[in-house]
């Protein structure tokens, strides 16, 4: 048994080194901030610019995780959840989304950017029926 242990880093990322990275919607561009490195896959940081405005939603689906922050840093980002609530996050307004709860981004403005955060890194999105309660089915 080894006594070595693994240890955090320092990340410092600016708009010119945060690398752009793959994600999860083709309307959107990425920026890895470099936490998951640092963190040891612990937690996961990114910023995520709107390349358009959405066109339709999402569709119904929940994250693999234990949970999700979103910070609006510009622009407005509107979501439906299973509970029921519309949320419509603007500019200066945050959100957190437990893991498995399903939800449904609905529109957002062209000029969205945000940045979130998971807990762990690694985040899967998975889609799923919508609510049985009134909520639109999405795509």
């Amino acid at each position: 048994m080894s006594n070595v242990r693994q240890v955090q880093k320092l990340a410092h990322a600016t708009p010119e080194t945060a690398p752009s990275v793959q994600g999860r919607r083709d309307f959107f561009t990425y920026q890895d901030l470099g936490v998951t490195e640092a963190s040891l896959g612990k937690l996961r940081a990114q910023t995520m610019t709107a390349i358009r405005g959405m066109t339709e939603p999402t569709g119904w689906h929940y994250h693999d995780c234990e949970g999700q922050f979103i910070y609006a840093l510009k622009g407005w980002v509107e979501l439906e959840f299973e509970t029921g609530d519309t949320i419509r996050l603007e500019e200066g307004e945050s959100l957190f989304i437990p893991g498995g709860m399903r939800h449904n981004e609905i529109g957002t403005s062209d000029d969205l950017k945000i940045l979130e955060l998971s807990i762990p890194a690694k985040m899967e999105t998975v889609a799923c029926d919508p609510p049985a309660t009134g909520a639109s089915p999405g795509r």
